[in-house]
């Protein structure tokens, strides 16, 4: 076999409510935080707890959706792959950080926790919808035409 795959599978809570951000040519972009935990016990036989926290990114209608519905502390599936960007700080030494791309979102925990997340959205979107404007969908963005430089953040 010659191919081969980068699929990353999580389940956690989301660690911040989503931040969305626009590219210059109005594809949406949606980062927030992502954090899995793990219990194990240690060599002294004593129960441990780690959390690893994960960055995640979406785009186009995707990023739209968490935007729109997912809040600090949601459980949630997360589908996708891993990505590293490089930089450069500014002494001079190279930096990489490694992120999800979200390719599929789904949302878990009980049904009255999702209609009380909607009802809390929509009455936040009723009190701040007084001279607001409806941005138009973006296109979603082809795999070559977004680089690194595209992302607002």
């Amino acid at each position: 076999m010659s191919g081969s795959i980068n699929k990353v599978i999580l389940i956690g809570r989301v660690g911040r409510d989503p931040e969305i951000k626009y590219t210059p040519n109005g594809s949406a972009v949606a980062k927030f935080s992502l954090a899995t935990d793990e219990s194990f016990k240690d060599r002294s036989g004593e129960q441990q707890r780690r959390t690893e926290w994960h960055n995640i990114v979406a785009w186009s209608k995707l990023a739209e959706i968490c935007g729109e519905y997912l809040t600090k502390g949601k459980q949630v599936y997360i589908e996708g792959s891993i990505r590293s960007r490089q930089w450069e700080d500014p002494s001079g030494n190279k930096r990489t950080a490694y992120e999800i791309v979200a390719r599929t979102m789904q949302m878990l925990g009980s049904r009255a926790d999702s209609e009380r997340a909607a009802q809390s959205h929509a009455s936040q979107e009723r009190a701040s919808s007084h001279g607001s404007e409806e941005r138009a969908e973006p296109e979603p963005p082809s795999e070559g035409e977004i680089t690194d430089d595209d992302i607002p953040f």
